[in-house]
Parts: structure tokens; C-alpha cells; sequence
């Protein structure tokens, strides 16, 4: 009970430190709802201190967060956790502009608040907006940084659709992409002997590949000498735990299996040859970005929005896993290890194609930050 009262009261003074703040310094807000998101927002960050100099206030709802402790040159950070205050410091938030990776506002108990706030959503995922979110996720936001061509063709066929204002549409990109894309790591590894490894990074939810199928997709991969990462979604620990203790007892011992819930993952995404995913975004990151294919379960989608076909436009994240790897069934997952073992030996030709459907369906790659960072203050009162 005393930890409770404690870490409401630690949010409570991160809420009225908030608002202490002069209104003529809140100008660009950014809320982050947990500490893995802050690789979304870096990008937009170094531009707005490079090229502007334009200081942010920074809020996170995550306790541990660590820029609270450490917050970077040219921010004010506040911790504001993720109940009462959150819901609070949304109702009566009065800055210029708030920069978020949460939907659905105004839907829920997260509203718009009565002051002239410019509310903009940064993607952070490159799927598509109308079948794994809620049918109104972007409804309320003033403007969208726009990850592709495809985000642009989906919000207007929507506002179209429902006689929606048109929102500011931005041609951003991807700053997630961006940051791999830096890494210099594109293309096959050369392993000289050292087995391949792949990286099992699903979804959740009861569709989800591990929450499904656990140890059946983990097996054959360890039976054909590859090295396994299994990256579960934050959600799969949370509501199906034993899932996955089943997996890590079963192959404590094996050390060409490795578990990892690092909230960056950037290591495991660099260091594979191959992705196994079912409807995750993260597949379209691993494969645009470091130019190596993926294995696509072809688990039930995950629908969110029943009423997706609405607009008439088939979601990106459908259409890319002919485009991306090779879809396998759940009937042939005892196959994995033999599939993945020929793609690895393919992936030369893999990596001229994902190169230039990354061209075509992102936003200045690369150059995401500026795009993103010139819009935001250009917003600025």
C-alpha cells in the first residue's frame, strides 16, 4: 500500500512541476507512454537540436524511464505515470503542440483538452492504420507524421469515407528505420561456419504465433543447427507468461537459444540473418531496414478494426509478405528450419529487392528527423 501512495505522490509532483513551467515554455510537448518508445522520438529530437535549437518538455508515463534521471541537452523531463495523473495532465494540458505515439485519443478516457492544443501522432509502426487499430485511433489528432505513401492513401479514403476534417497529412517517414539504416549493417552476414541465426519476433494476442503454437515453432528451427532469439511482444509476458516459461525450461540447456526482453532490441535485430514474425510491424523493420528476408506464419490476422475492408484498400502489412519473404503455413511450421536454411542461402537476392521496395514505400529514409523536427516548429505559436 505505502509504495502505491508513494509513486501516486511521486506522479502527482511530476504533475504540478509540469505546470509550473511557464506557458510561454511549453511550447513542444512530447508524451512518451513507455520507455521503448523514446527510439521513435530520437530522430525528431537531434533535428529539433541541431537544425533548431528548440527546447522540448518531455513526459513519460514510464517510471523507469531513464531520461528523468539523465535528461538530454535541451529537455525538462516529467514523470507522470499511467492512471490518474495521466488522465489529469491530458485534460488540462495548455502547450503548442503535443507530439505522441499513442492513438485512440479522445476515445477512452485520454481526451483532448478545451485548450488550443495541435495534437500530431508519430507512427510507430510502419503497418497500415485501419485493420490492427481502432476504427477511430486518428480521428482526433490535428496532424499525422506520415510513415509512407500508404498511411496517406488510408486516412484520406477514411475522412472521405466518414465525411471527416481533413487532418494535416506529413510525408515523414520512419525514424526507427532510419536509425537501422545507420547502423551500416544492410545485407547478409558473412558467418564463415558459425550457424545462421533468426530472430522469432511475433505479435500478440490469442493469434499470435508463440500464444498459438509455443514450443512447435521454436523446435524445428533448434533441430536444423540454427541459433533461435525469441523476441515476444512486452504484451505476450504480460497475458501469456506460461507460454513462455514453457519454452525457456525446455531449452535451458541449449545454448543456440537465447530469450530476449531487452526494451531496445536493436542487438538481436542487427545480429540475424532471418526474421520469423506473423502480423508484426517489427517483420517490415527487419526487412526494409537491414535488407534481409522474413518467414511469415500465416497465423489468423489481427484484426482490431472488423470493418477494415471499408475503404476498399488492403493493408500493407497484407500485401508485404509476398513482397518481403515467403508465407508458410501453420500445417508445414515442422518445415521452418528447412525453409529458413534456403533463404539464408538466398539472401543475396533478397536484399536487391528489399532495397527497392524500401524506396518505394517509405518517406525519406534517412532523412526522417528533419522532416519531422521542420513541421513541428513551424507549428510553434
Amino acid at each position: 500500500m505505502f509504495s502505491a501512495i508513494r509513486k501516486m505522490l511521486r506522479e502527482w509532483k511530476g504533475l504540478q512541476a509540469f505546470k509550473r513551467t511557464p506557458r510561454e515554455e511549453r511550447k513542444l510537448v512530447f508524451y512518451s507512454e513507455g520507455r521503448g518508445y523514446w527510439t521513435y522520438f530520437d530522430p525528431i529530437y537531434k533535428a529539433l537540436q541541431a537544425n533548431h535549437r528548440t527546447p522540448v518538455l518531455y513526459v513519460t508515463s514510464a517510471e523507469n524511464d531513464p531520461l528523468l534521471e539523465k535528461p538530454l541537452p535541451g529537455m525538462r523531463s516529467f514523470y507522470i505515470g499511467e492512471g490518474s495523473m495521466r488522465t489529469l495532465f491530458f485534460a488540462t494540458l495548455d502547450a503548442d503542440v503535443l507530439l505522441m505515439t499513442m492513438p485512440d485519443l479522445q476515445s477512452f478516457h485520454i481526451k483532448r483538452s478545451p485548450f488550443s492544443v495541435h495534437y500530431t501522432y508519430l507512427h510507430h509502426s510502419i503497418v497500415s492504420t485501419h485493420m490492427i487499430y481502432r476504427a477511430a485511433a486518428f480521428d482526433h489528432f490535428d496532424s499525422i507524421l506520415c510513415v509512407g505513401p500508404h498511411h496517406v492513401t488510408e486516412t484520406r479514403a477514411r475522412e472521405k469515407l466518414l465525411e471527416l476534417p481533413p487532418k494535416a497529412l506529413i510525408e515523414h517517414g520512419y525514424g526507427r528505420l532510419d536509425t537501422i539504416l545507420e547502423s551500416g549493417r544492410q545485407g547478409p552476414h558473412e558467418r564463415h561456419g558459425d550457424p545462421v541465426q533468426i530472430l522469432v519476433a511475433p505479435t500478440w494476442g490469442e493469434n499470435g504465433l508463440i500464444e498459438r503454437h509455443g514450443l512447435d515453432v521454436i523446435r524445428p528451427l533448434i533441430d536444423a543447427g540454427l541459433k533461435v532469439v525469441l523476441r515476444p511482444h512486452p504484451r505476450t509476458r504480460k497475458l501469456a507468461p506460461d507460454k513462455l516459461d514453457v519454452i525457456v525450461a525446455h531449452y535451458r540447456n541449449e545454448p543456440r537459444f537465447r530469450l530476449d526482453e531487452d526494451s531496445d532490441a536493436t542487438t538481436s535485430l542487427l545480429d540475424s540473418d532471418i526474421m520469423l514474425s506473423d502480423w508484426s510491424g517489427a517483420a517490415l523493420e527487419f526487412s526494409l531496414g537491414l535488407e534481409r528476408p522474413v518467414i511469415f506464419a500465416d497465423v489468423p490476422r489481427k484484426v482490431l478494426n472488423s470493418e477494415y475492408p471499408a475503404i476498399g484498400i488492403e493493408p500493407i502489412e497484407v500485401q508485404a509478405r509476398e513482397h518481403l519473404g515467403v508465407v508458410v503455413s501453420t500445417d508445414e511450421l515442422a518445415e521452418l528450419g528447412h525453409i529458413a536454411c534456403a533463404m539464408a542461402a538466398d539472401s543475396k537476392k533478397w536484399q536487391t529487392a528489399l532495397k527497392d521496395i524500401r524506396q518505394r514505400w517509405i518517406y525519406n529514409s534517412g532523412q526522417s528527423g528533419d522532416t519531422a523536427a521542420a513541421y513541428l516548429v513551424s507549428l510553434i505559436k
